[in-house]
């Protein structure tokens, strides 16, 4: 049980130090930081998804050649289609950019900002759900320890997202207090749906290896639809691959130890 607590909330501490930054930075992260962070956390989510997503889904199905790896297809294709789904139907605007994606509405930018970073949390909240789900039902496949391992890899790339949400905030003209409940509020998708997957637990086990495919598949859309994009537009484009490099190998070394 304690260890199914922490997972639940370490990724949104992790976000929540991160928003409460702009107590102690100047307005804005300087550009060469803020590629280095972005590409860290594109590295983070890319090796989750292989070692702690993909790699157990293969190993869960018990079959070999080709039906070993259709449920990591189909859950991952699905993942990504999910995603494209929501981006076209829900109204958000990136950090870096003047333009708003998804349907036409006169919500305010900081809205979609918002919806932006809880567009790009969900998946982190659904792949950490379908861990610990798989870790009390399936352990033989998926450990508490490696679940953990997943959870404290989603908390440390969440930390420089949360002060890539709430710094922003600031500098738009927003104080201190509501730029940093902003940016806590983006991460608060991750725990919900979590508990939602492990409420849910019973249900997917039959299904489980397809879930967590689709949470890989669902997080690497965001890092190539958002993440990799915003780390090579501009200066300080090397610094956002060193990030990824060092956010990779990061999840790798916690997910092979504590796994």
């Amino acid at each position: 049980m304690n260890g199914l607590i922490l997972g639940l909330l370490l990724p949104f501490a992790g976000t929540t130090l991160g928003a409460a930054c702009v107590f102690l930075m100047k307005k804005s992260i300087p550009s060469l930081l803020q590629k280095t962070l972005t590409g860290f956390a594109a590295g983070v989510m890319v090796a989750a998804s292989v070692w702690s997503l993909l790699i157990p889904s293969i190993e869960m199905t018990g079959k070999e050649g080709f039906m070993s790896i259709v449920p990591a297809i189909t859950g991952f294709l699905f993942g990504i289609l999910f995603l494209l789904f929501l981006d076209n139907i829900i109204p958000h605007q990136h950090i870096d950019s003047n333009q708003s994606e998804g349907p036409k509405t006169h919500l305010s930018k900081t809205t979609k900002l918002v919806f932006a970073i809880t567009l790009h949390n969900l998946p982190e909240g659904m792949a950490v759900g379908v861990a610990l789900a798989g870790a009390m039902e399936h352990n033989s496949y998926i450990s508490m320890a490696g679940a953990i391992a997943l959870a404290i890899g989603i908390a440390i790339q969440n930390f420089p997202e949360g002060a890539i949400v709430s710094m922003p905030l600031r500098s738009a003209g927003n104080s201190r207090g509501k730029s940093f409940l902003m940016g806590t509020l983006s991460g608060v998708v991750e725990p919900i749906g979590a508990v939602i997957t492990i409420l849910l637990a019973s249900v997917i086990l039959p299904v489980l290896p397809y879930l967590l495919s689709f949470a890989a598949g669902a997080m690497m859309y965001v890092v190539v639809e958002e993440l990799i994009p915003e780390t090579q537009e501009g200066r300080h484009s090397n610094m956002g691959t060193i990030g990824f490099a060092i956010g990779f190998l990061l999840m790798m070394v916690l997910d092979v130890l504590l796994g």
